[in-house]
């Protein structure tokens, strides 16, 4: 692993760095979406879908649009200008390797779903969570903010037909999980590995910035234990592939279960609140645990750059 970038630039400075770019891109990114759907249908439009006013198709096309320019783009623009332009450890900063077993996959797909009964009561408890009532004005926005992503994410998938939730699968999926998994696992988790030369708070800080990010605060939780999951994944296999796989698994079972809601395939609503069993909690976390014992020993084998006790190497 080369240190070269490292050595010219303090952890803290990249951040820093980091975060400028980000702003930056995604002023590019809003300047541009404005311009292209101006010029494919006309500025009422783009302030009209922005406000999430939506009143037919060509909207919807128009929300698609903004939301990959404005957002998509941007993340994947940051941490690969950073990787290749700033710190030119595009290697360490992406993570994109390939070679790792490939049972590694396998296991990303079990502890995912064996996983589902915490993150469900992660959820549970984060929405009974109430801030204290000097902060009640900061809580009022968050709900409000809540409310507005929940009614864009209804819009975006509104899926009619099977078309309709393979591009959303591919997106909302694919798309979506390797761009904030370049940005989150690749290079913000290098650069708080780097700076405070502990992996496990590097990873906690980064899952932490990741569920921020999404700036849904009931959440929160949930999506952090997620951030904790995909960090582990990457630093133990070395491949950001990993917990690419484990993202889209995440988000693309979440589109598919919502089309075979809306389609009256299943009855459950996959947004619904759902409790499970003492036994199914428990059952859960021994399951998971032991899966990412595994995970870790098999991932750790196969890879070059850690130590036999998860050590990174110089």
């Amino acid at each position: 692993m080369t240190d070269t970038g490292y050595s010219q630039m303090r952890p803290g400075f990249q951040f820093l760095v980091f975060i400028a770019i980000m702003v930056v891109m995604l002023v590019i990114g809003v300047l541009i979406a404005i311009g292209v759907i101006t010029l494919m249908y006309n500025f009422d439009t783009f302030m009209k879908v922005s406000q999430l006013q939506i009143d037919g198709p060509q909207d919807v096309r128009a929300l698609w649009i903004i939301q990959f320019i404005t957002t998509t783009m941007p993340i994947l623009a940051v941490p690969v200008f950073f990787a290749y332009v700033v710190v030119k450890e595009p290697e360490s900063y992406l993570k994109v390797k390939t070679g790792f077993p490939l049972q590694l996959l396998i296991l990303v797909f079990f502890i995912m779903f064996m996983s589902l009964p915490i993150m469900e009561q992660l959820s549970n408890i984060n929405e009974r969570l109430i801030l204290p009532p000097f902060l009640k004005n900061i809580e009022d926005w968050m709900r409000e903010h809540e409310k507005a992503a929940e009614k864009a994410t209804n819009i975006l998938l509104k899926m009619d037909t099977v078309w309709d939730m393979i591009k959303a699968v591919l997106f909302v999926g694919g798309l979506t999980a390797v761009v904030e998994e370049l940005m989150f696992r690749g290079a913000l988790q290098t650069i708080f590995i780097r700076w405070t030369k502990n992996h496990h708070a590097a990873i906690w800080i980064t899952a932490a910035l990741f569920s921020a990010f999404h700036m849904e605060f009931f959440g929160f939780l949930p999506r952090l234990m997620l951030g904790v999951f995909f960090g582990y994944f990457v630093y133990w296999s070395g491949s950001i592939w990993t917990s690419i796989w484990a993202h889209f698994i995440n988000n693309g079972t979440a589109v598919v279960l919502t089309y075979l809601y809306q389609h009256k395939t299943i009855k459950t609503n996959p947004d619904d609140t759902h409790v499970f069993s003492l036994l199914g909690y428990v059952f859960s976390i021994i399951i998971t645990v032991l899966l990412l014992i595994n995970y870790r020993n098999i991932a750790i084998a196969g890879n070059g750059n850690l130590t036999a006790d998860g050590t990174e190497l110089d």
